[in-house]
């Protein structure tokens, strides 16, 4: 599996113009609600917030990767948030983000390993500065899915 595979240029918003971590969710399950990924945006980002709870997931290099498992999901996606000026998120270098990466997975055992494998897919992409410096440069979600190619 390749993370283009996975990116469906519907759910990317290269030109967020958002100033919370809450307005950046609220855009992006947004999408997520317009193309079928989810069914119920209120209870999808309540397992969201669930989840950030439990720890950072601002990963550092201006990156976040928020997810939640949540019932809410009717088909597994990711939705991509580039914003021109850095939001202010809990993460692992105490700086804000610019690229927010959202999971949408559901709560069932088999998604349960869809999530694993995609957050190690994610994962490793943006382990490599040069892919993060071309995704937070990207102008278009053509350049989102160009990043990660």
């Amino acid at each position: 599996m390749e993370v283009k595979e996975i990116l469906d240029v519907n759910l990317i918003k290269s030109d967020m113009k958002v100033e919370t971590k809450e307005e950046a969710l609220n855009a992006l399950c947004q999408e997520l609600l317009n193309y079928g990924y989810i069914s119920d945006i209120e209870g999808f980002k309540k397992d969201v917030y669930a989840r950030e709870q439990e720890g950072k997931t601002g990963i550092g290099n201006f990156i976040a990767i928020p997810h939640g498992k949540s019932a809410h999901v009717d088909n597994i996606g990711v939705a991509i948030g580039i914003n021109d000026t850095e939001i202010p998120w809990e993460s692992l270098d105490d700086r804000g983000v610019k690229g927010i990466i959202l999971f949408a997975v559901g709560n069932d055992n088999e998604d349960a390993n869809q999530h694993l494998k995609l957050l190690s897919l994610f994962a490793r992409k943006l382990g490599n500065d040069e892919v993060v410096e071309e995704l937070l440069k990207s102008t278009s979600p053509e350049e989102v899915v160009h990043a990660f190619s």
